[in-house]
């Protein structure tokens, strides 16, 4: 048996060991989480043998603003912390639904190392203001580094598709994981320790990294394996499912109720304005109806000068359907550039007939989401 091989013997044991002497600790502990920590404290690879696998990270691009931090390069940080990049923008719930967890990562690993910077590339122009995204900042309690990405010049430059979309940037500057859409939140938060792990090794510095990673529970996450409908779009640049009008024309049309909804396509009654990237009524008392599979109901929307819209689902009043945005009579008041929060059926994901009822002109809408 030669040296190396009796030093592999050595370190497993003691690993082994370790292991067993912290589940005599306390009983309901991991064991395969410990095992899994006791293994990101051996040494990795070196940069050159990164660079064969990897490819390095790339540069903020045209940021167009900062919040919560000044100006700053990745290149100034890259060396000294891990860094979690979070391609994202306000208004999408998909967004939305993983921000606790990345807001309790960085509560968590900031101080042993961790950076969390997000990436805010708008989906629609009114995201771009950095008023807005000031506010959202604060709604969704980020503390970190946001960057203002309104001409997409990160998001080109990492190639990047997706809302959300996370990359961790290891100590030495190579992109080693990277995550699309919502989920694998435990995957996430155990690939941030083992870089931590290594970060703290190659500066000799010593952390405490638990075996645990975060559960939370968000309110709008889908837990079940129900099929959702698709995300609609209203303005005429991505407006394809419109049912009763032409998809991807511009200009103000009137328009009548059909007699028949089919499922995933939307109906607009009364008359509308196309423009680009949302439609706008142009009266009193127009309507958008949609037959949607699904437990909950999300719009994007504006009105400048405030609009009242009503529910109804299955052709009544939303009752006890109603999300968080409907007031006790089954009306939401539109006003602010944001998600609103329309249905939430309690009887959990099903098939149903929406149709809102549009009382001020002037209600810009955007896109429908479901959950």
């Amino acid at each position: 048996m030669n040296s190396r091989t009796i030093a592999l013997l050595i370190v497993g044991a003691l690993i082994v060991g370790g292991i067993a002497f912290l589940q005599s600790r306390k009983a309901d502990v991991d064991v395969s989480a410990i095992a899994r920590d006791a293994e990101i404290i051996l040494p990795g690879l070196s940069a050159s043998e990164k660079a064969q696998t990897y490819e390095r990270a790339r540069e903020l691009t045209q940021p167009a603003g900062f919040v919560n931090t000044d100006p700053f390069q990745l290149k100034d940080v890259i060396g000294k912390k891990v860094i979690l990049l979070d391609i994202w923008t306000y208004s999408c719930i998909n967004c939305q639904r993983t921000l606790p967890y990345i807001t309790e990562w960085d509560r968590k690993y900031r101080d042993d190392g961790l950076l969390v910077v997000g990436v805010h590339t708008p989906e629609f122009e009114f995201e771009k203001d950095i008023t807005n995204v000031k506010e959202a900042t604060e709604q969704f309690n980020i503390e970190y580094p946001v960057v203002l990405d309104n001409d997409y010049g990160t998001w080109h430059a990492y190639g990047n598709r997706y809302w959300p979309r996370k990359y961790l940037i290891d100590i030495d500057g190579f992109i080693v994981y990277d995550h699309i859409g919502e989920g694998g939140y435990a995957e996430t938060e155990m690939k941030i320790k083992e870089l931590l792990a290594e970060r703290a090794e190659k500066l000799g510095e010593k952390i405490n990294l638990n075996s645990g990673v975060a559960e939370i529970e968000v309110p709008e996450a889908i837990t079940d394996a129900v099929p959702r409908s698709p995300e609609v779009y209203f303005g005429a640049w991505r407006n394809s499912t419109f049912g009763n009008g032409d998809p991807g024309v511009l200009g103000g049309f009137n328009l009548k109720r059909p007699t028949k909804f089919i499922r995933d396509i939307f109906y607009l009654v009364g008359s509308w304005n196309l423009y680009e990237q949302y439609a706008e009524n142009a009266t009193a008392d127009a309507r958008l109806i949609y037959r949607y599979s699904g437990d909950k109901v999300f719009i994007v929307a504006r009105a400048e000068n405030g609009a009242r819209i009503r529910i109804l689902q299955d052709g009544e009043p939303i009752g006890a359907a109603a999300g968080a945005d409907v007031d006790v009579d089954g009306y939401v008041h539109i006003s602010d550039e944001r998600l609103y929060k329309l249905v939430d059926n309690p009887g959990g994901a099903g098939e149903h007939l929406l149709e809102i009822i549009v009382e001020d002109p002037g209600l810009n809408i955007f896109t429908f989401t479901f959950g």
